[in-house]
Parts: C-alpha cells; sequence; structure tokens
C-alpha cells in the first residue's frame, strides 16, 4: 500500500467535502453533534480553510486513489494542530492514518504536534496513543453521549 500526501487546492475543496462527509456520516448519526461535526459542515468551510494561509490541507490517497484528508494548521513556532484527519469508510482500519502521522512528522520539524478526537470512539484514541500521542488531561464535553479529548505529541530530535 503506497500513501501519498497530495497539497490541496481550492479547486479540490469539492472532493475534500465529499470525502469528509462519507468519512464522518456515521459519527454525525451516532452522536448527533451537528454543530461540531465535519459531516454537517457547508461546502464554504472547506473552502475557507482552503485559502487558510497559517495551514496546510492535503488529499490522502492509495496506490493512486484518492481515500481522504488531513490538515495542518501551524500554531506557533514549532507547534501544529491536526484538525480534521479523516479516511472514507471503505479505506478505514487499513493503517492509512498511522501512515499519514508518520509521513507529517517526517515533512514538518515540529516538536509539539497537537490534536482532539472523541474519547468515547476508543479505536481513535488507541490509533493517537500507539502512535505516541498523550492526553493533555482537558476534555470537552459537546452533548450528553460525546466528549472530546486532547492530545499532544513531543518529539525530540
Amino acid at each position: 500500500m503506497d500513501v501519498l500526501l497530495k497539497r490541496a487546492e481550492e479547486q479540490d475543496a469539492p472532493l475534500l467535502w465529499s470525502m469528509q462527509k462519507r468519512a464522518f456520516a456515521p459519527l454525525l448519526e451516532k452522536y448527533g453533534d451537528v454543530s461540531t461535526n465535519p459531516a454537517s459542515e457547508p461546502l464554504i468551510k472547506v473552502i475557507g480553510r482552503l485559502r487558510q494561509s497559517y495551514a496546510d490541507y492535503y488529499i490522502i490517497y492509495i496506490d493512486g486513489q484518492a481515500v481522504g484528508g488531513v490538515r495542518v494548521v501551524r500554531r506557533r513556532e514549532r507547534k501544529c494542530n491536526i484538525s480534521p484527519l479523516f479516511v472514507v469508510p471503505e479505506f478505514q482500519r487499513r493503517g492509512i492514518a498511522t501512515a499519514v502521522l508518520t509521513i507529517l512528522e517526517e515533512m514538518y520539524p515540529e516538536t509539539i504536534w497537537e490534536l482532539n478526537t472523541i474519547l468515547q470512539e476508543t479505536g481513535n484514541c488507541r490509533l493517537y496513543e500507539k502512535h505516541g500521542y498523550r492526553r493533555t488531561g482537558e476534555y470537552e464535553q459537546i452533548n450528553e453521549r460525546m466528549t472530546l479529548v486532547y492530545y499532544r505529541k513531543t518529539i525530540r530530535r
């Protein structure tokens, strides 16, 4: 499996939006988090993210096929935030997200990475913890069924 990240441009917004909706739709149905779930975002929000000078958005390709996306927000010197990272359902659980995290760490010299995920999605939590991310102790209750958990990884080179 060959994982490639290609820098997205504004004309890629419909593709990213479509994949984002597919990837996050099951979580929207499960948790009903209409105000925070990327599946409920309008296309214009994705376009806005692509226009941000402080963020880089990538399309994830597997053997030439677009299967997801990842956005890196450059916060301060030596610090980045991943938001969002998604893979369409039919390609999930194949190690793609792990490969993407490894590629990103090689692409950016930052030493601190931050992200959040749904606490109740234990598979997501395991993925990030296996990759060296640690919980910060910060949690955000979105509704009675869903809580966000925040993670950080410090890379020493």
